[in-house]
């Protein structure tokens, strides 16, 4: 244990307060949920109920999630480039809640937004764009100033944190939507997206630092030491720590269960309201309860199973009951009408999903290397959102085809596939020889401070 973990206390340095640290991520997370339950599922769930095709709403969709692959494109330069005063990671927060707040609040001024695809896409890529910068950003802090031992218990609570802002936005934003219009709805929920903003200006990373770039304050010998000063350090070094055969095995298992992520979220609304009878509404309100409880658990429960039974175990058996409950669901089509049936399948799925969400990203720290980690944790959420993208896709090609039954079989394939590849990764192995590279990047990295 590091002297940092004990400390229960609220301080103005992340570095120095676990307190401090669950707050700040989960509200940052809580403001990537806001515009992503707008965007992903309202939206959709408004479009389905208005008639709009599958093909129509999987295809926003699809472009919406383009820019969290290009998450990875953005990494390297969080990575290369900063203002040190204040953080290695902490200015690229500011920055990237900034343009959060400024494209969530466009998308509320798109004229005829249902008779108007082009403007909802657009205006939905740049959301996810700044959704996607804040997220590489906020991602890459937590990864410098989080623990290993506590990494499980606060991805529990960021992720939690997430799902209940989707949710929260989901149902009140459909409500809102629906009585007082799209553009008021929005402008109202920029409000509560803008008021976090001042989480990351409070906060600093470690003790010292400038809050903002007039203050005083100054770059810390811990951020410098770790900074890399070229493109050729960052690219080595990478390449060095993904080609371990256990980075590998994360990067095809993460974009198998991104399809899978990706095909579920298209499905639902589309396949509830369209299929089922349901309100737009009535999703939002059954989803949005759903997903609370999932999220509430998760904070609770997901980072706690996960410490104590140990990150490989418990993605087994969330990826062996998510096939399960999948195929049993594909098989039941005499029950889908049956709401209390259909209720229980979104709320174990969504428990599920929460619970492996956080396992996924949990490991996926536990993968990274500090000297890299904005760029190689995301470069595993990249190819997951990939995943997603390809799998939302892929959803209006899959129904045009088949029936509804038959894309459940399809799905619950995917969990299954990442299950047979998951006993491959050795975290112990992979932690070793990354031990190994801190201490040459020590060395290096020193030298060029002397140097300079």
């Amino acid at each position: 244990m590091t002297k940092y973990n004990l400390n229960l206390k609220f301080s103005r340095s992340l570095k120095e307060s676990a307190l401090s640290r669950y707050f700040s991520f989960s509200a940052l997370y809580t403001a990537q949920g806001i515009p992503e339950g707008i965007t992903f599922f309202a939206i959709p769930a408004w479009l389905a109920m208005n008639g709009k095709s599958p093909l129509e709403i999987a295809s926003f969709i699809g472009v919406i999630a383009i820019p969290w692959s290009f998450k990875i494109l953005i990494a390297p330069l969080m990575d290369r480039f900063t203002f040190l005063d204040m953080g290695r990671k902490r200015p690229w927060v500011i920055f990237g809640q900034l343009g959060l707040i400024l494209s969530f609040l466009s998308i509320g001024f798109v004229s005829d937004p249902l008779n108007n695809a082009s403007g909802l896409m657009i205006t939905g890529f740049l959301i996810s764009f700044f959704g996607a910068f804040q997220d590489v950003a906020t991602d890459g802090m937590a990864v410098d100033v989080i623990p290993a031992n506590e990494q499980a218990r606060a991805n529990g609570l960021m992720w939690g944190s997430k799902t209940i802002g989707t949710s929260l936005a989901l149902v009140i934003g459909t409500a809102l939507i629906n009585s007082i219009g799209f553009k008021l709805a929005i402008a109202s929920l920029s409000i509560v997206v803008a008021l976090i903003m001042f989480v990351p200006i409070y906060f600093t990373e470690r003790p010292g630092e400038k809050i903002m770039p007039w203050t005083k304050g100054q770059a810390v010998e811990e951020s410098i030491k770790t900074q890399l000063r070229s493109w050729s350090q960052i690219l080595k070094s990478l390449y060095r720590v993904v080609k371990l055969p256990s980075s590998i095995i994360f990067c095809f298992a993460s974009f198998i269960i991104g399809t899978m992520y990706g095909l579920i979220d298209t499905l639902l609304p589309i396949f509830t309201i369209q299929e089922l009878g349901w309100t737009n509404t009535s999703f939002s309100e059954v989803f949005a309860i759903t997903s609370i409880i999932a999220g509430v658990l998760g904070m609770f429960v997901g980072g706690y199973l996960v410490d104590y039974f140990g990150k490989l175990k418990m993605l087994m058996y969330y990826l062996t009951l998510i096939t399960i409950l999948i195929v049993v669901f594909a098989f039941s089509t005499n029950l889908w009408s049956n709401t209390t049936v259909m209720y229980g399948f979104i709320l174990i799925y969504s428990t599920l999903y929460t619970f492996l969400c956080i396992a996924v990203f949990a490991s996926g720290m536990h993968l990274c290397w500090k000297t890299v980690a904005a760029t190689q944790f995301t470069l595993y959420m990249a190819i997951s959102n990939m995943g997603r993208a390809a799998g939302a896709t892929l959803l209006g090609v899959l129904k045009t085809h088949f029936s509804w039954e038959y894309v459940f079989l399809f799905i619950a394939v995917l969990p299954l596939i990442m299950g047979i590849m998951m006993p491959f990764i050795n975290f112990n192995k992979h932690r070793t020889k990354v031990g190994s590279f801190k201490i040459l990047n020590k060395t290096l990295v020193t030298r060029q401070v002397t140097l300079d």
